[in-house]
């Protein structure tokens, strides 16, 4: 079974071997600089000689890299895929026991609850990883998102993932998409995925984070700035020295709540941060790859020098006057500065004292993002 980053570190090898003679021929088919989600894009599209698509009008078939499925979803996936007659998947895939784990009273416990009342769905879908070659993180090994990043994501790649988190990816360069089980399923079992070619907005990032800000405030007050709906059918492409100064943590917690704006998903560029990040993943190799590669790996300078005759949309954002952020109630997009939140307090009639919180971990799941709660 697929578990560790020295097994997955094979997937990538193979990747950036082949990543400059794919690049090469997609520049002989287009023939204009390029954004980073647009070389990725291309990268993986299956069929290079079809009429170049559209951005927000064609569908196009897409080879991804990987396929990962939580525990709640890959049930009906599994038995699917299984219908197919093949005695492997198509693509490397990963199923891991997170969602089925229900918070209550504390890990020990909530997960000795778990294993016994889902004891039928952890059996089969670990029978079914073995029997198909698919990777199988146990109930216990991690939340889903946070294990793709430190052990299957890599800068440049395509995976999609059966879990509205799995944009965090793109934190390490990657386009991580989350999809349905069908849609899984079609990779599984060989068959190119379909995505309407997206538009782009890119966020140009400046300055400097300080204090108590954090790389979460960044994507709060995007959300505020295009709402929950402004990312649809878009991709959220970062750029911009702003960006390299921002974690490859940070960056991930930003392309996750991507998902929050409608977005089909959110990348950062390529950059030290990253590749410090694979090596302390124990994923050197990697690093050393991406960063011979890494012209591939971010957008044309080009594109860079000028951006508004590449993105569909430009937003500004300086890091060094972001303030922390709150958002809400009831909707993310609902978002204001702490400076703030004194006066909508008294406009709004919201309670004026915080007597309880939650520190989860879908939008919390880094050490740096959950250090600063506990700091508090």
């Amino acid at each position: 079974m697929e578990k560790t980053s020295a097994d997955a570190v094979v997937t990538v090898r193979h990747y950036y071997q082949s990543l400059p003679a794919r690049m090469g021929a997609v520049r002989q088919r287009v023939t204009r600089p390029l954004t980073l989600a647009e070389k990725i894009l291309f990268a993986h599209k299956a069929d290079l000689d079809a009429d170049l698509p559209e951005r927000g009008q064609m569908t196009v078939a897409l080879n991804p890299d990987r396929v990962a499925m939580q525990d709640a979803t890959a049930q009906m996936a599994i038995l699917q895929f299984m219908t197919a007659g093949r005695r492997e998947t198509a693509v490397p895939t990963t199923v891991h026991c997170d969602h089925l784990i229900r918070a209550k009273v504390g890990a020990i416990k909530d997960l000795q609850v778990a294993e016994s009342n889902n004891k039928e769905v952890f059996d089969f879908l670990a029978s079914a990883a073995n029997k198909y070659g698919l990777g199988f993180w146990k109930p216990g090994s991690g939340i889903i998102h946070q294990v793709i990043l430190e052990h299957y994501a890599f800068p440049g790649g395509l995976i999609i993932g059966t879990d509205s988190h799995t944009p965090n990816a793109g934190g390490l360069g990657m386009l991580a998409i989350g999809v349905g089980g069908a849609d899984a399923v079609d990779v599984m079992v060989g068959m190119p995925w379909e995505l309407l070619w997206p538009k782009l907005i890119g966020v140009r990032l400046t300055g400097k984070l300080s204090g108590w800000t954090s790389g979460k405030d960044v994507i709060l007050k995007l959300a505020g700035m295009l709402t929950v709906a402004g990312g649809t059918n878009k991709i959220i492409e970062y750029f911009g020295e702003g960006a390299s100064s921002l974690s490859c943590t940070a960056k991930a917690t930003v392309t996750n709540m991507g998902a929050e704006l409608g977005a089909t998903t959110s990348v950062f560029p390529f950059d030290k941060r990253m590749a410090d990040y694979l090596r302390a993943t124990n994923r050197a190799e990697v690093a050393s790859l991406a960063s011979n590669l890494a012209g591939h790996l971010s957008a044309d300078p080009e594109v860079l020098a000028q951006p508004d005759k590449f993105y569909d949309e430009i937003v500004e954002l300086d890091l060094s006057q972001l303030e922390p952020h709150i958002v809400g109630p009831h909707t993310p997009d609902l978002a204001r500065p702490v400076s703030r939140m004194a006066a909508d307090v008294k406009s709004h009639d919201y309670p004026a004292a915080l007597t309880a919180t939650l520190i989860g971990s879908c939008t919390n799941s880094s050490y740096e993002d959950i250090g600063r709660a506990a700091h508090v």
